[in-house]
């Protein structure tokens, strides 16, 4: 499958912006480090250190989906992607090392807006100034910012598919493996934190 270009991530995701550009980036590098073109099944698999704008970039670019259950979530805050070729038996770590520098004044409007000042001058200033780190995040060379190694482990297990059980509290269907036991009696696991 041809690559899709940033157009068709900012389509998918909804808006351009820098963390766009970044999963865009590392997709791009895994994807021509290990060789292959966007997966189809499992063939690729890839975790995800965080739940930035950069994973729909990666969803778009790579084929790794977490409805394929080859895109592994693990809530660590770190700009971190680990792509395993299976075929091939190949892995890929990548991080972002991608460097921001701003004045003292710019720092003092990036704050306004984290208060919630949605001001005119500060919408203006946020919009230019996420324009211009996604462009020079597209125009970098991926050694200025990313950090490629190439790690020796095994990739995570494949898929697997479970049976649907309704809970006995709430009736809503739930995957075998996350139902919990409580008192006897067979639960989801929001109802069984609710009962404890």
């Amino acid at each position: 499958m041809k690559f899709k270009n940033f157009e068709d991530v900012v389509k998918f995701h909804g808006h351009s912006c820098p963390g766009l550009a970044l999963g865009y980036r590392v997709a791009l590098a895994a994807l021509e480090e290990l060789n292959i073109e966007h997966a189809q099944d499992e063939e690729l698999v890839c975790i995800v250190e965080n739940n930035s704008c950069a994973v729909d970039a990666i969803q778009v670019i790579t084929g790794c989906t977490f409805g394929k259950g080859n895109l592994v979530f693990k809530d660590y805050g770190k700009q971190v992607y680990t792509f395993f070729d299976r075929k091939g038996g190949k892995a890929i770590r990548i991080s972002v090392d991608f460097q921001s520098k701003e004045t003292e004044e710019e720092k003092r409007i990036w704050q306004r807006f984290t208060e919630g000042d949605r001001s005119a001058e500060v919408i203006e200033f946020i919009n230019k100034r996420k324009a211009q780190k996604t462009k020079r995040i597209l125009d970098a060379t991926k050694e200025e910012i990313l950090k490629i190694s190439y790690p020796s482990f095994e990739p995570p297990k494949e898929a697997r598919i479970f049976r649907s059980i309704k809970c006995e509290n709430c009736g809503e269907k739930t995957a075998e493996v996350k139902l919990r036991l409580l008192n006897g009696k067979v639960l989801c696991i929001p109802c069984f934190e609710a009962l404890l």
